[in-house]
């Protein structure tokens, strides 16, 4: 009996010590959770001051076409000239491929200088139009190459080069657990710097076209590619403001200006119906434009070949500016919320849920939307809703736009007076995320981020997100019955995947999610369907048909009898003429 006590006792304390142990590294963690949301807090900047300090490094930036990525050099001898140069990158656009490089002045007055001293082709064919893009043409004498040049080094060289899908693969493969491979995947594919940089300069082509009709004009980058949430090669969003000043003075001498005719809508359909024609008559890059002013929000599509960017103009109000500084706000409060949507992203595109085109599936807006409001959930307690945000704000974060959509929300999360006890790493957030929206009530529950819990559906939609500013509306309202099936159904096999996984196998982790051939149905009452081949098949096949009930299998076993007769017929009438 003693040596049972003592055994006993044994495995009490092993337990014991286990149990403290796991709280120990649970407190540890916690811990290194809290002080990285503290320095990323610290190191917060608002949204509004990134997005000036990138349109000032615009305005110090001009793009010029050069040979290769070697005529750095000289190009740097010809524009130090004109001013201090800061910074220098290179990248190629297109299928050729064309050379570019940045070059970063110190100052915006430098950037004027160079451009007065830039010249056009003799050619009668072309409109003299002044932008930020250039070319550098050969030297006019030779010696003009021969000039002393210190050291110079590009900051980049290809800096817009898209990793392929196998690079990525090899190197998720490589990582030691599926967490890893969540952020790596998000720094592979995130927005670099120079699509960035490139982003803002096509903006401000924009800006400066309509400068001399409108001086206080501002093409605002909204999206994807400033809220943090954007991948290499992402669309460029550009909403245009022609006013974007306060205009209260007490000067006397007043503009005489022209009124617009007929209503609001109506205006800014003939304004950018105009505008389009200046991208596509004058502006160098802007190629393939097309209008599509039918639309509920008016656009221009064009894509600008010298910054190999697809872009979306609008003179719409600024929600969607400030619905991308919202979301901005959530990808800063904790560093694991834009790893688990590039990687829900990921997995929705290479499973077919989402499109380059739109139509009745799923959005990556809405998917983000998704995962903010699955960070939200009591439960995980990552993020804040938007009325703790609302309730927090500051009176210089009161904005209403002209449409009277209330977008007033605390932009300093500095300020915000919350902390994330959560202490899951990002294996078991994705995890919980797929048995969440797998277990989700999308009949009669609509998902609602400004109150952080669901809601009572407002309509028969049948996915159902609230739009986080204007919330009368559906941000998900096109996602048709199928599509919400399918989007459950690869929920199910996600879920039944990352249960599964091995480590041993090559696609493990978000490789196996990725890997379109893999699928498991979930979904056990249903009836196998019966291939009319079966029909024909021999009683003694192995494997046995299921039918609905036993009338179903006389009935089908009829048919078969008769076409098997059927069959014997056609088989003597053929042999017959072909005289077997």
């Amino acid at each position: 009996m003693s040596l049972f006590y003592l055994t006993l006792t044994m495995k009490r304390l092993n337990l014991f010590h286990f149990f403290n142990q796991f709280s120990q590294r649970n407190y540890i963690l916690s811990r290194v959770l809290s002080q990285e949301a503290i320095e990323k807090k610290q190191q917060f900047v608002p949204f509004k001051e990134k997005i000036d300090e990138r349109r000032l490094e615009a305005k110090r930036s001009i793009v010029v076409q050069v040979q290769s990525s070697k005529s750095h050099k000289e190009l740097y001898s010809y524009c130090n000239d004109f001013g201090r140069i800061k910074k220098m990158f290179h990248y190629s656009a297109g299928v050729e491929p064309l050379h570019f490089i940045i070059v970063e002045f110190m100052e915006e007055g430098d950037v004027n200088n160079i451009l007065s001293n830039s010249t056009y082709l003799e050619d009668t064919q072309i409109v003299p139009v002044q932008s930020l893009f250039l070319w550098f043409k050969a030297p006019v004498k030779r010696n003009e190459r021969k000039k002393n040049v210190k050291k110079v080094d590009l900051e980049v060289e290809n800096g817009t080069n898209i990793l392929v899908d196998t690079v990525i693969r090899e190197r998720l493969q490589s990582t030691k657990s599926i967490s890893e491979q969540m952020t790596l995947l998000h720094d592979l594919t995130k927005l670099n710097d120079i699509g960035t940089r490139l982003r803002y300069l096509a903006a401000k082509q924009v800006e400066s076209a309509l400068s001399g009709l409108f001086p206080n004009t501002i093409a605002y980058p909204f999206g994807s590619s400033v809220n943090g949430f954007g991948k290499m090669g992402c669309d460029l969003d550009i909403v245009l403001r022609l006013l974007e000043t306060d205009n209260k003075t007490e000067g006397r001498l007043v503009f005489h200006n022209k009124a617009s005719t007929g209503s609001d809508r109506f205006s800014s359909q003939r304004h950018m119906d105009v505008i389009g024609d200046l991208l596509q008559l004058f502006l160098p890059g802007c190629a393939q434009v097309r209008k599509i002013l039918q639309a509920r929000v008016p656009i221009i599509k064009y894509c600008q070949q010298f910054a190999d960017i697809d872009c979306d103009l609008s003179m719409a109000n600024m929600s969607g500016f400030y619905m991308s500084e919202l979301l901005y706000v959530f990808g800063e409060i904790d560093a694991r919320v834009r790893p688990l949507v590039f990687t829900i992203r990921k997995w929705a595109s290479e499973v077919g849920l989402t499109n380059n085109y739109p139509g009745r599936w799923i959005t990556n807006f809405s998917l983000t939307l998704m995962v903010l409001a699955f960070l939200q959930q009591p439960q995980i307690n990552i993020l804040p809703n938007i009325k703790t945000l609302i309730k927090a704000a500051r009176r210089e974060d009161e904005y209403i736009t002209e449409d009277g959509i209330n977008c007033t929300f605390l932009r300093d999360i500095k300020l915000l007076n919350f902390n994330a006890a959560n202490t899951d790493n990002l294996e078991n957030l994705l995890n919980k995320f797929f048995e969440h929206y797998a277990q989700f009530d999308y009949a009669t529950k609509a998902i609602n981020l400004n109150e952080g819990i669901s809601i009572h559906k407002p309509d028969h939609s049948p996915l159902y997100i609230v739009n986080p500013l204007e919330r009368g509306l559906n941000v998900s309202k096109n996602v048709s019955p199928d599509e919400l099936e399918k989007f459950k159904m690869e929920l199910r096999n996600a879920a039944w995947c990352l249960e599964s996984n091995e480590r041993k196998i090559p696609n493990w982790g978000v490789l196996s999610l990725c890997n379109k051939k893999k699928s498991f149905n979930t979904n056990a009452k249903q009836v196998k369907m019966i291939e009319v081949s079966k029909l024909f098949e021999e009683e003694e096949e192995e494997e046995q048909v299921e039918f609905k009930n036993p009338q179903v299998e006389k009935e089908v076993n009829v048919i078969r009898n008769e076409t098997k007769e059927t069959i014997k017929r056609i088989d003597k009438v053929l042999n017959k003429k072909l005289g077997r």
